[in-house]
């Protein structure tokens, strides 16, 4: 039975930047009932950058709350199901927004590991270029998160990392009690702009802990930028307990 919707909004123009993290580093994150979801035998962080827009909680738009940027650290899981179904979803390491009450919110109530913060974006948009950056201060200092791609959106190709990526519909949250919300996120498939140059200049150690500080001097394997579309995001729910696993 799908739950009420909780909130519906566009997401727009995500810079996702994935590296392959040893499975171990995740561990402490993961939470009860679900494993890594690896795509072809790595596991992934992703570095996200995206627009929030037009939110509406329930159907009321909040004064000052419809727009902003979010910037988030995650990685990808999976949990197979009674009826032998897989549903492939993200944990949430980080999430960085500019509006406290959303941060607090999404904070004490869910316990969403989010954070307030400055953040801005640009979006320059001409015939032959459409180059998109996010930043955000945190830890005493500016980070950033660019790219520079090809104008014209392209379909997702199946058996890709960009599919793999970006197909991951639920969301599943490590509660302090041990036990694991999920919740549901619909949207449609997305196009994805052709990279042509990228920037990232972030400090995961200060952003995420000394545990991902060796990312500081690693390259990206993959950089992408999503259109994304208006997504639909459904109440959540209590997962009955279950062991976690890295396979």
């Amino acid at each position: 039975m799908q739950m009420p919707t909780f909130l519906t909004a566009e997401w727009r123009k995500l810079v996702m930047a994935q590296y392959a993290v040893p499975p171990e580093l995740l561990a402490p994150y993961l939470p009860a009932g679900v494993e890594l979801d690896l795509f072809r035998g790595l596991a992934y962080v992703s570095l996200v950058g995206f627009l929030f827009d037009r939110t509406r909680v329930k159907g009321v738009a909040i004064p000052f709350h419809t727009r902003f940027e979010e910037i988030n650290l995650r990685f990808y899981v999976k949990r197979r199901e009674a009826d032998g179904s897989t549903k492939r979803g993200v944990v949430f390491i980080r999430e960085l927004v500019p509006r406290s009450a959303i941060a607090t919110v999404a904070r004490v109530l869910y316990e969403e590991p989010y954070l307030t913060a400055r953040t801005l974006h640009t979006l320059e948009a001409t015939p032959t270029q459409l180059s998109v950056s996010y930043s955000w201060h945190f830890g005493e200092r500016w980070h950033s998160l660019a790219v520079d791609a090809d104008p014209t959106a392209q379909p997702i190709l199946p058996g890709t990392e960009e599919e793999f990526i970006t197909e991951h519909y639920w969301g599943y949250t490590k509660r302090r009690s041990g036990r694991t919300s999920a919740y549901q996120v619909e949207h449609p498939r997305w196009l994805c702009y052709p990279i042509r140059n990228y920037r990232v200049e972030a400090d995961f150690a200060a952003l995420y802990g000394p545990e991902f500080g060796f990312l500081n001097e690693r390259e990206p394997n993959s950089v992408l930028l999503a259109e994304g579309s208006p997504v639909s995001v459904y109440s959540g729910q209590t997962l009955a307990g279950r062991a976690s696993g890295i396979h």
